[in-house]
């Protein structure tokens, strides 16, 4: 999936206006303007397009997750910002919005993807472990549209 996607998922899921985009971006450490934004969130056919940089697309993850759930006790764990994985998102995505294994099963099973425990947790371990597993794009997709059920159950 691409970062743009990944914005405008979970904006909508979130019903999030594009000003407040740019303050969760900003609480992520990235400054953009409220047209910068409205780039990001265009489809790419249309005209002023901007694809999503990796850092922009942490920057809201990361602010998402301070907007949710306030800043951390300790140290927060630093991700390069020089690229992103949908194993990534995953991750961030489930920070955000406090969500265990449990929580993400039911959230997938809310739209018929069937997903066991093991492989929640194979997608959430180191890549040099002998059990990682990559996210998929399909499993992304179905996780974020699972949200989108979970919070908003009457547009679903």
């Amino acid at each position: 999936m691409t970062n743009n996607e990944v914005m405008k998922s979970v904006r909508y899921t979130l019903e999030i206006k594009n000003k407040d985009v740019v303050k969760v971006i900003k609480a992520g450490g990235v400054e953009l303007t409220v047209l910068d934004v409205v780039d990001l969130l265009k489809n790419e056919e249309d005209e002023g397009f901007a694809p999503c940089p990796a850092e922009t697309i942490h920057a809201f993850l990361d602010g998402l997750i301070l907007e949710r759930r306030g800043p951390s006790d300790g140290p927060a764990k630093k991700f390069s910002t020089a690229q992103i994985n949908n194993n990534m998102v995953l991750r961030k995505l489930r920070i955000a919005f406090e969500m265990r294994d449990t929580d993400m099963i039911a959230t997938m099973e809310g739209v018929g993807f069937s997903v066991s425990k093991g492989e929640i947790s194979a997608l959430f371990r180191a890549p040099a472990h002998k059990h990682f597993m990559q996210c998929g794009d399909q499993f992304l997709r179905n996780f974020l549209k699972g949200l989108t059920h979970r919070f908003r159950p009457n547009d679903a």
